[in-house]
């Protein structure tokens, strides 16, 4: 099954259509592993270890319903055969099923808007029941995580063509769009005060970015006539976070909301490298906005060739595992209780800019998180399979 996305890859650079078909083998060979007995949840995570003799054992730790629905939204790409495979003997939209029957008791917000997007993608007929869901957890006028908004937005964006959603969108849209600290081209990490605390108000992620900019994407696209405010913000996230990128690739992981510089690089997630980042700006590129492929190329190169990791010999290992079907969480700093993050935060938060470069020679980024975790996979089927809806 080739899609658009791959077909195009394969036309810029050959070889890393080569290393998207291999994730992709990946991600269909572990994601069954991750699903707990009953077929009926996901795990939160799959924790590798590693034995004297060099074989690896992986350890299933808790459930996550967000992961479950973004990996509905991933497989349902997939021919119904390998829907099946991937979700314990159901289709994508049966899968979504389940989800929605559990939104009685589902009180996160993120949670239910995920499964609202998936039941609209997947045609469910109780897509209604989702969207009142995701009404229902979304006080009106109450600050929100900005990931979370921003899935609330996709999720209607996606249903506005079966149900009536126009009044929500709007507000949905609107919150995004108002969330931005003055002229910063990048979004915070709550859409208004009180979610996080002063110090470190201004510091925002990488899932702060790039889910903001695909679903502002995505209402410009759900929109006759378009958005161009929508569009516009959506292009100057995905150009500011572009011009951001690292010399290997890597997509950083934390940013100064204020000023739209970048607060702390590490950890290099392997799901940005191979996944969000793609998902993001593909379904912008798809809205009619800029064309940011060859920064989609140079992140998904990261994954085989990881700097990172290219200096002394007890630092190399490979972040893909195939036999395992698993790809490595993170590679990170193995700084005590995220100091680094902290001290930049902080000093960042009195001097915009500030760097603390004392700190990169301290802590140098060679630490390998043996984890993976099924929300990876789903947004990289979504990623590379999608395209052209």
């Amino acid at each position: 099954m080739t899609s658009t996305r791959l077909a195009t890859l394969g036309h810029e650079e050959p070889s890393l259509l080569a290393l998207a078909q291999r994730l992709l083998s990946v991600a269909e060979s572990g994601l069954p592993a991750m699903l707990l007995p009953g077929g009926e949840a996901f795990v939160f995570t799959m924790a590798g270890h590693k034995a004297p003799d060099g074989s690896w054992t992986l350890e299933r730790r808790g459930t996550s319903t967000r992961y479950a629905a973004i990996t509905a939204l991933g497989a349902r790409f997939l021919p119904e055969d390998r829907q099946r495979a991937v979700l314990g003997g159901r289709t994508a939209q049966e899968f979504t099923g389940l989800l929605v029957e559990s939104l009685p008791a589902v009180t996160n917000l993120g949670d239910a808007a995920l499964i609202a997007w998936a039941a609209a993608e997947t045609d469910h007929p109780k897509l209604s029941d989702a969207v009142e869901r995701v009404d229902a957890l979304d006080a009106e006028g109450r600050p929100q995580y900005t990931v979370e908004a921003a899935w609330v937005l996709s999720a209607l964006a996606a249903a506005r063509g079966t149900v009536d959603v126009e009044r929500r969108f709007t507000a949905a849209r609107d919150r995004l769009l108002r969330a931005r600290i003055g002229d910063s081209p990048l979004f915070p990490h709550a859409t208004g005060p009180g979610l996080v605390p002063w110090y470190r108000a201004h510091v925002s992620c990488f899932a702060d970015q790039t889910y903001p900019l695909q679903a502002l994407a995505r209402a410009h696209a759900s929109t006759d006539g378009g958005d161009p405010a929508a569009l516009a913000a959506s292009e100057a996230c995905a150009a500011r976070i572009c011009e951001l990128q690292g010399d290997g690739g890597q997509w950083w992981w934390h940013y100064d909301a204020r000023t739209g510089g970048v607060v702390e690089g590490y950890p290099v997630y392997s799901v940005h490298q191979h996944a969000m980042a793609p998902t993001a700006l593909f379904d912008l590129a798809d809205a009619g906005g800029t064309d940011f492929g060859a920064a989609v190329r140079k992140g998904l190169r990261w994954m085989t060739d990881v700097p990172e990791l290219a200096g002394r010999p007890e630092h190399r290992e490979p972040m893909i595992l195939d036999r395992l079907g698993v790809t490595w969480r993170k590679v990170y700093r193995g700084d005590p209780k995220k100091a680094v993050r902290a001290a930049r935060g902080l000093g960042t938060r009195v001097a915009p800019g500030l760097r603390l470069r004392s700190l990169d020679r301290m802590y140098r980024p060679a630490s390998v998180d043996r984890e993976c975790r099924p929300y990876e996979f789903g947004w990289m089927l979504h990623a590379w399979l999608g395209g052209g809806e």
